[in-house]
């Protein structure tokens, strides 16, 4: 899952391949750095936001295919970066049509440019709508990108590892704790007359990979937050005092981060908790279930689900490609939301240890805004 690149001066027509596992081929133009990465091919459906989707660290591994057909329009911008270090995390990059002109008032370099910079695989030219069927018929799996030829490739994605058994989030967790207390600010809109909320609980975040604005959104409901490296023990956490505990998005296979289960476990009951994608297969695990990996699993921002308290219909932000086995849930754990579109577990919540959690990513960045009331729902178990 490693690139190579060249300096920042690239040329254009270079031909390259994406090669998956299973032998098929794909054609197209080299973008970006240059060299070869491996990782495992997934697609997201998402039609804006290619520099959230880029710096997501749950896509670290993963080589993106955007199923959107035109994507580097806009450019690109430190300000949107969804990495707390504002660098992308894909293994590599896979696109249709790349625009080689960025047209917006806050695009600060080119798409390519920025690829180049951060030393990110990337191809152009991809039959995307084919790319994307096949996985679909056939499933996430392992590929290659490069210049080299399509034998050299095909060995390539055949030696990479694969995502099942594979703990991702110590590239991701940061080395030591911080705080973070910056706010959506620009990325919101305030009702008339609304005013900043002033911190009235303490709230440690473990981070996995976590994506900025989950961050931002805690602020803004109110949180004095400070972020933890998913390695620090329960013992640990407990002692920076805090009155509700978050549990972030990440990669990688939940069933690989045992740590983080052993942790999640030894906290369960002594504080309201929150968790979000890997946050929430990970708490399932704790609480005695088991997850499995989906066949092509859920990206994109329109992915629907379903309240079952309630009825109602959220569209939602997604990227996971493991799933919590509802079948495997113990007594006193509530499933409180499903996918739509496979009946999937989308959340899940324990009165008794007060904890809840989901799927989806409330904080969208990119996406709807349907599901941002879950932060105050957090705050609410801590009143």
């Amino acid at each position: 899952m490693d690139a190579t690149n060249t300096p920042n001066h690239v040329s254009r027509g270079e031909r390259a391949y994406l090669v998956l596992a299973d032998g098929t081929i794909f054609e197209g133009e080299a973008f970006g750095a240059r060299g070869t990465t491996t990782g495992e091919a997934v697609f997201t459906t998402t039609m804006t936001g290619y520099q959230e989707v880029l710096t997501d660290p749950s896509y670290a591994g993963q080589l993106v295919v955007m199923t959107a057909p035109e994507i580097g329009n806009v450019g690109v911008n430190a300000a949107d970066a969804e990495s707390v270090d504002g660098k992308p995390h894909v293994a590599g990059f896979i696109l249709r049509d790349s625009s080689p002109v960025a047209s917006n008032w806050r695009s600060e370099q080119t798409l390519e440019a920025y690829l180049v910079e951060h030393g990110i695989v990337a191809i152009s030219g991809v039959d995307t709508r084919r790319l994307t069927r096949h996985l679909r018929d056939n499933g996430s799996q392992n590929a290659a990108i490069g210049t080299a030829s399509p034998e050299e490739l095909l060995k390539l994605a055949k030696d990479a590892p694969d995502m099942s058994g594979l703990d991702l989030v110590q590239r991701v967790t940061p080395k030591a704790p911080y705080t973070f207390n910056e706010g959506r600010g620009a990325w919101r809109i305030a009702a008339p007359g609304e005013a900043p909320r002033e911190p009235s609980h303490h709230v440690v975040a473990i981070d996995y990979g976590v994506k900025k604005n989950i961050l931002r959104c805690l602020v803004d409901a109110g949180f004095r937050v400070t972020v933890v490296p998913a390695s620090m023990s329960a013992e640990d956490i407990l002692a920076l005092n805090p009155d509700g505990i978050f549990l972030s998005n990440g990669p990688g296979d939940p069933a690989a981060v045992g740590y983080a289960v052993e942790t999640i476990r030894a906290l369960l009951g002594k504080k309201p908790m929150f968790g979000i994608c890997l946050g929430h297969q990970l708490t399932a695990i704790a609480l005695g279930g088991k997850t499995y990996k989906l066949k092509f699993g859920h990206r994109g921002a329109n992915q629907p689900v379903k309240d079952l308290a309630t009825g109602r219909i959220e569209i939602t932000t997604q990227n996971h490609g493991f799933c919590v086995d509802l079948n495997s849930l113990p007594a006193g754990v509530e499933s409180t939301h499903i996918h739509l579109n496979d009946g999937t577990s989308e959340g899940l919540s324990h009165k008794d240890l007060k904890v809840f959690t989901v799927q989806y990513h409330p904080e969208a960045a990119a996406g709807p805004h349907d599901s941002l009331y879950l932060f105050d729902r957090f705050k609410s178990m801590m009143q």
